[in-house]
């Protein structure tokens, strides 16, 4: 869907700030986003599962998304499209922050990669359509949540798949995702803003106001013994895809 008065600008300075000010560290899987190297797995575990489902592909092919065009957005530094890539797919990894964007870079060419990072907000690179469009804890740092998921809808092709992340506005996510997750340093002060966070309900309306609609949505979860995991509870975090309704 096309919205000729979306805005271009829908991330704040002080968020793209933020992040930039973490880009030399962000590979490393003890330093300040560890918690992303902690989650990552889960969240691969749900595109790969969401990727064979929507291309009828067998999960035992090591490159199900050969000859596919993939666009993360809000790429940090490379986590997710490193394996997008792996799994054959010629990704675009697009962040507000330049200095991510060269960590991501400089990573994908020492494992030898090739991917193609961009700098700048979304809908002023004209970067076209994709297959396969991931969007992984970006939603709750964008002002203009309307705004930017149009331009994510737009980014998608015809018959394409949407993969989102976010955490969910709760109490219990209030309490642990903010106040204890920064309190001891799981995730780097500053990093969440509970009022920004989006119920599952609030984004799939947003969505379905870019002509999207919700195909599935799973929780993720944390139990001692077990750590992070899909999971039917989506009090902290959730994951869904959609396509164009």
């Amino acid at each position: 869907m096309t919205n000729a008065n979306v805005s271009n600008v829908t991330i704040r300075p002080e968020e793209v700030e933020h992040f930039a000010s973490l880009a030399r560290d962000w590979w490393n899987p003890k330093g300040p986003m560890s918690s992303l190297h902690q989650v990552n797995p889960v969240r691969l575990e749900f595109v790969r599962a969401a990727i064979d489902a929507h291309w009828g592909s067998d999960i035992r092919m090591p490159r199900p998304l050969e000859s596919k065009t993939a666009l993360d957005i809000g790429c940090g530094a490379g986590l997710v499209c490193e394996p997008l890539s792996r799994l054959g797919a010629e990704v675009t990894g697009v962040d507000a922050a330049g200095e991510n964007v060269s960590a991501a870079a400089a990573h994908a060419e020492a494992v030898g990669l090739n991917i193609r990072y961009m700098a700048g907000e979304l809908a002023s690179l004209n970067i076209g359509q994709f297959d396969l469009v991931t969007c992984l804890e970006v939603v709750e740092h964008v002002a203009d949540k309307a705004a930017f998921l149009c331009n994510v809808a737009e980014s998608l092709a015809p018959d394409g798949l949407l993969v989102m992340s976010t955490p969910n506005r709760t109490a219990a996510s209030r309490v642990l995702l903010v106040g204890a997750a920064e309190a001891v340093g799981y995730v780097p002060k500053g990093t969440h803003d509970w009022s920004d966070f989006v119920t599952p309900a609030e984004l799939a309306d947003l969505l379905s106001e870019a002509g999207l609609e919700v195909t599935q949505q799973r929780g993720i979860a944390y139990r001692p013994g077990k750590g992070l995991h899909l999971s039917d509870d989506e009090a902290l975090n959730y994951i869904i895809t959609a396509r164009h309704a």
